[in-house]
């Protein structure tokens, strides 16, 4: 496939294996998309994307616009004149004119079992609502939003103690894994596009930071859920004297109590059914911690309550 050339548009971490997998095979990367710079969090600094940085390393030319929606761009990728297209978490939405300007058409790793949670946080998502497998879709980009014919699918488990990172690293790498069979198979016409049953259709909104303050009324499931599927952004809270207290892990203990109330001295929380016992933890604007070390440290103790 010497000849075959390949736009890539992506800006995550999660993106940056396939790029790379892309990369070192015969395909030819014309050109890598990503999102624009983004200020650091005292706004002194322009962060570029880990794409960016990967494409950089790899001596691409990349192109980041902050609307892809010009004239500009079209007519550049038009003059590029690309055999395919690879968009993975890319973060804008593609114009509808652009749709036509590759010969086998825009293409998308998307990391869910579509048609379900289609839309921006589908890893999250799925783990914060119990889901017991995920994996990614790939698919044709049409103009409804990951609502384009299906030609692949690949599954994963979520277990009990996944993690919205370790997810996302695992789909990351079944992907890199992939990528050069799904192009070959594309170009050598070995697959067939099979359409979504949109009626099935569910939507993985972009996670909000509010999402992360736990209610310890709802049961231990959820709330683990919760905590798996925040971690490590924006992360699953409680506060305490005021004070905000992020849980990183924990785990399903059978104990009961009141809901929000230290049941031990191991920091077991109780729920409104059954309890979660801490396993890592960070109190605001200090480092994250084991359990052990957490409790030398904190005044928080049994039979304290927790809002």
């Amino acid at each position: 496939m010497l000849d075959k050339k390949v736009v890539f548009m992506g800006t995550p971490e999660f993106s940056v294996p396939i790029l790379k997998t892309i990369v070192r095979s015969s395909y030819k990367v014309s050109c890598v998309y990503t999102q624009t710079p983004k200020k650091s969090n005292r706004g002194q600094k322009l962060n570029i994307s880990p794409i960016h940085k990967c494409a950089e390393s790899l001596k691409l030319i990349v192109r980041n616009p902050i609307n892809l929606n010009s004239e500009e761009e079209f007519k550049f990728i038009k003059k590029l004149n690309p055999d395919i297209v690879v968009v993975v978490a890319y973060g804008q939405i593609i114009p509808k004119q652009f749709l036509n300007l590759s010969k086998e058409g825009f293409i998308n790793i998307h990391a869910s079992l579509l048609p379900k949670w289609r839309g921006a946080a589908p890893i999250q998502r799925s783990i914060m609502n119990s889901d017991i497998e995920t994996g990614i879709s790939i698919m044709r980009i049409v103009e409804s939003l990951d609502a384009g014919p299906i030609m692949k699918k690949i599954k994963i488990k979520i277990y009990e103690s996944s993690t919205a990172e370790e997810i996302s690293e695992n789909l990351s790498k079944i992907s890199s894994e992939s990528i050069i069979e799904i192009l070959d198979d594309i170009f050598n016409r070995k697959i067939k596009f099979v359409e979504q049953n949109h009626k099935l259709a569910t939507y993985a909104k972009k996670i909000k930071k509010n999402e992360g303050e736990i209610n310890w009324k709802e049961n231990a499931k959820k709330i683990l859920a919760k905590i798996n599927g925040l971690n490590p952004n924006p992360g699953a809270w409680f506060m305490y004297k005021n004070v905000r207290h992020k849980i990183w892990r924990a785990k399903i203990v059978e104990k009961n109590g009141q809901p929000g109330k230290i049941v031990d001295n191991k920091l077991t929380i109780a729920c409104g059914n059954k309890s979660l016992e801490v396993i890592e933890i960070q109190k605001e604007g200090k480092n994250k911690l084991p359990l052990k070390s957490f409790l030398m440290g904190t005044d928080i103790k049994q039979d304290d309550e927790l809002k």
